[in-house]
């Protein structure tokens, strides 16, 4: 691992955070809960909340991003801020000589995104973009239980929720979040962990809004052609044109389904359908925490690789361009 002189002197991994939301206010809870880790400094768009939340997790307020990679007490770089930041603070960390842990997606742009892996790979410095669904109860149910289903040869994941008034926030802004199925690339990354790479992708998007940054309505359908001859569909939409809230992941092979709604998860088979145990959602996020600081001090194998990450990006942005042009788009 990468040693500051301050790490040398006290044996601590010495953690910058930038971005004060839900994610950055788990991660704290994370890294203060561990004795081999120093939360340096934390650093976000607006003082009055990074003031408020260097109070609440003892820690120190940073005026810029900037100013927090730049000190020499900061090993590793943990961004939780928006979308569109993330391009310019991994090559300024990587600059710095820092390793870093950045939220899903590592970048907006596919090309961006290669490149920040190809430099921290040439400077030795550990990246790692965050993926906790896989770690979740229902991706890890699908996969214990697919052989049961026999061939798949369908899958269906919406993720529809109504907000009414929509939040004037980053996540509905065209530039901050991005394309709807890179901004929430975790939608399409479930299916390419769990059936592999993709051959073609068409897509359509429509937008409601009144401002020209901020929309009020998004309604993104993508069809994805697996090589494996798969068929897959995914529907991410949010906002006030949408009535009724649903997350549901639907797997069908030739001997069965998998089904999984809020009301939980079923297995059916001709003439039963058999309920399924999910393991809880919670703790994700100081899970993959704990991963990576094991991982830092011992060697300990992650569960994902941030090439696996760049290749969702590459199918998202197939479905970007399909979205576009209106055609059919090769991965």
């Amino acid at each position: 691992m990468y040693k500051s002189s301050a790490f040398l002197q006290t044996g601590r991994l010495g953690v910058g955070l930038i971005g004060t939301g839900y994610v950055g206010k788990l991660r704290a809870e994370a890294f203060n809960a561990d004795t081999r880790v120093n939360l340096v400094g934390v650093a976000g768009r607006t003082p009055e909340k990074v003031a408020a939340f260097a109070e609440n997790y003892q820690t120190q307020a940073v005026s810029s991003w900037q100013e927090l990679i730049e000190r020499e007490d900061v090993d590793l770089v943990v961004v939780c801020s928006a979308n569109h930041e993330r391009n310019a603070i991994a090559n300024a960390a990587i600059d710095a000589g820092k390793h870093l842990v950045i939220e899903y997606p590592l970048a907006l742009n596919y090309n961006e995104a290669e490149a920040i892996i190809a430099r921290a790979r040439a400077n030795n410095l550990f990246l790692h973009v965050e993926h906790i669904e896989l770690l979740g109860g229902v991706h890890q149910t699908i996969k214990e239980n697919l052989e049961q289903v026999g061939e798949v040869f369908y899958v269906r994941y919406n993720t529809i929720k109504p907000e009414n008034p929509a939040p004037r926030k980053w996540t509905y802004h065209h530039e901050y979040f991005g394309f709807p199925l890179i901004g929430a690339l975790s939608r399409l990354h479930r299916l390419t962990d769990l059936f592999g790479e993709v051959f073609t992708v068409n897509c359509h998007q429509r937008f409601w809004q009144v401002e020209e940054d901020y929309y009020q309505g998004c309604f993104c359908i993508a069809q994805l052609s697996f090589q494996s001859g798969l068929l897959g569909q995914i529907i991410y939409a949010k906002g006030e044109t949408l009535w009724q809230a649903e997350r549901k992941f639907e797997v069908h092979g030739e001997k069965g389904g998998l089904i999984f709604h809020e009301d939980g998860g079923y297995l059916v088979h001709t003439g039963e359908t058999i309920p399924i145990a999910i393991g809880d959602r919670r703790g994700l996020f100081a899970k993959d925490t704990n991963m990576v600081i094991e991982h830092l001090f011992n060697g300990t194998p992650l569960y994902i690789t941030p090439e696996q990450s760049l290749y969702t990006l590459k199918v998202a942005t197939a479905a970007q361009r399909s979205a576009e042009t209106g055609l059919t788009i090769v991965v």
